[in-house]
């Protein structure tokens, strides 16, 4: 029997980056097969290929042993080919049926929308797949595990068999996670096939049937989770030994650094996304933020870092009040940044990368003689971070615009790490990074907590919090819930945590006579 799908020599290039360099790949029929490689690896790309986003420059493509010529979403659903996003394309204000039908609409009688078949439909969709969505609901009253529900009924309900997954579990919880790896597993039983991109190598090894990794645009192996573990998964990914686990002594918890109290922060459409949150920080502890991204995470370090004037509250730094602080004072009060948003936020990318590693220093000595920057100094100082962080770059005049995001990464960090802090704001600090950047941050972070550094780690990773916190705080909807001690932390409870519930709720665990710090 022909395999459901085939990809035959698929290239394609971008100016100055070859994505896609001859890759085949073959889809059976009721397998999940996973495709594994970090952000910028080339499976998006080859995804977004596949399904009639970019046309690739040679290659083609077979569905049951048929070559297809796909130049659009709709020539992809007509060959039976359909894509859940990372980000969903829902309406909120519409309900399910409405969202399902859209673009597929269906007429009866007086040039009505045919709501009820659409909704029988949905329903029997449902009842298949073991889906459970309420196809009068509104979008924008459904948590997100179901929300991504509806994504996946819009494409059976136009009877795609061949089902792209794009990193799909990166805005649920790992309840939710789990809730979609048994929807998948129940789509395949029904003979349905599924391509599952992702970078998170449990994930890979707990649903899938066979892996695919790709590195620099082209596959360099293919194995079963039967024959891996994380380590041979991260080793094929790298074209290294990787050390995956965190390796760190117990915290020494000294005095407050940082102390935020009642504070309560608005977005840019002035609606409050922080509300009443009351923690602090010590020296020589990580506290990590969980939770799903969008629940306020991004105002709450922007405010304390300076970037957003918080609308009440208070926030102090070693005893000052930096409240209404401007970054400046913020920095030179010892806090250290490393933002969520690299390239808006952390970098000029116009500069070389000498000017950005002393960004926030350059109009001090040595870097400055009065109003005269020291052009020797900063470069001789960007040559030994550049040696001592490993930034991979030609040299310090490299406009840091033209670095990999690893590298790019490195920079900031470089640049924060290598002068006196006594406080790190670390938000996301390995988004879209590949699995030795990572190695290679972590144990930074840990380093910088055992200089007696407080250190406030912000992501929607939980793996990454729940590896290197002391303490871990959870963010649901703009509050903290709870305050976990990291022994008492489990995937399990953080993540029930992470979709609203209280400690009392759960009931919540105590070691020895520490307990949940419940904010309710």
């Amino acid at each position: 029997m022909a395999p459901v799908l085939e990809l035959k020599g698929i290239t394609k290039q971008f100016p100055g980056v070859l994505a896609n360099d001859h890759i085949n790949l073959t889809l059976n029929e009721g397998e999940i097969l996973a495709l594994l490689g970090e952000n910028g690896a080339g499976k998006s790309t080859l995804m977004n290929i596949l399904y009639g986003l970019y046309q690739p420059d040679e290659g083609e493509i077979l569905v049951r042993g048929k070559k297809i010529t796909v130049h659009s979403p709709t020539d992809a659903i007509t060959a039976g080919i359909g894509m859940v996003h990372q980000h969903f394309m829902l309406i909120p204000v519409f309900t399910v049926t409405e969202n399902v039908m859209l673009g597929a609409e269906t007429i009866r009688a007086g040039d009505f929308l045919d709501r009820p078949a659409t909704a029988a439909r949905i329903t029997e969709i449902s009842q298949r797949y073991k889906l459970e969505v309420e196809p009068s609901a509104y979008v924008r009253d459904l948590p997100v595990g179901v929300q991504q529900r509806v994504e996946i009924i819009k494409l059976l309900f136009r009877e795609a068999n061949i089902l792209i997954f794009d990193e799909p579990t990166a805005v649920l919880t790992p309840q939710e996670a789990d809730e979609l790896f048994t929807i998948m597993r129940e789509l395949t039983k029904q003979g349905k096939s599924i391509i599952f991109i992702t970078h998170k190598l449990r994930e890979v090894l707990e649903v899938s049937d066979r892996v695919m990794v790709i590195r620099r645009g082209a596959v360099v192996g293919e194995t079963t989770p039967a024959q891996a573990d994380k380590n041979s998964l991260a080793a094929m990914m790298v074209g290294r030994a990787v050390q995956l686990e965190v390796e760190k002594e117990p915290a020494h918890a000294d005095e407050v650094v940082l102390a935020v109290k009642d504070l309560q922060v608005a977005d840019a459409q002035k609606q409050l996304t922080v509300e009443g949150v009351t923690f602090d920080v010590r020296a020589g502890e990580i506290l990590g933020v969980a939770g799903v991204q969008g629940n306020g995470q991004t105002e709450l370090v922007e405010a304390i870092t300076g970037l957003r004037t918080p609308v009440s509250g208070s926030i102090h730094l070693l005893g000052e009040d930096v409240t209404h602080a401007q970054p400046r004072q913020v920095t030179e009060l010892g806090a250290a940044h490393v933002p969520e948003d690299r390239q808006r936020d952390g970098l000029v990318l116009t500069f070389p990368v000498a000017d950005n590693i002393v960004l926030n220093t350059y109009y001090k000595p040595p870097f400055a003689k009065g109003l005269q920057m020291q052009e020797k100094v900063i470069y001789d100082t960007a040559d030994g971070l550049i040696k001592d962080f490993d930034i991979r770059t030609p040299n310090a005049s490299t406009h840091v615009g033209a670095l990999s995001g690893g590298n790019q990464q490195k920079v900031i960090i470089a640049r924060e790490f290598s002068r006196p802090i006594k406080l790190l704001v670390a938000s996301q600090p390995t988004r879209g990074l590949e699995v030795g950047s990572i190695e290679y941050i972590h144990r930074r972070i840990v380093q910088k907590r055992d200089e007696g550094c407080a250190v406030l780690l912000v992501s929607p990773e939980l793996d990454e919090v729940m590896e290197l916190s002391d303490r871990i705080a959870v963010m649901y909807r703009g509050k903290i819930v709870a305050i976990v001690p990291a022994e008492m932390a489990t995937k399990s409870y953080i993540g029930l945590l992470m979709a609203g519930m209280t400690p009392e709720q759960i009931g919540a665990p105590q070691v020895g006579d520490r307990k949940v710090e419940s904010t309710f």
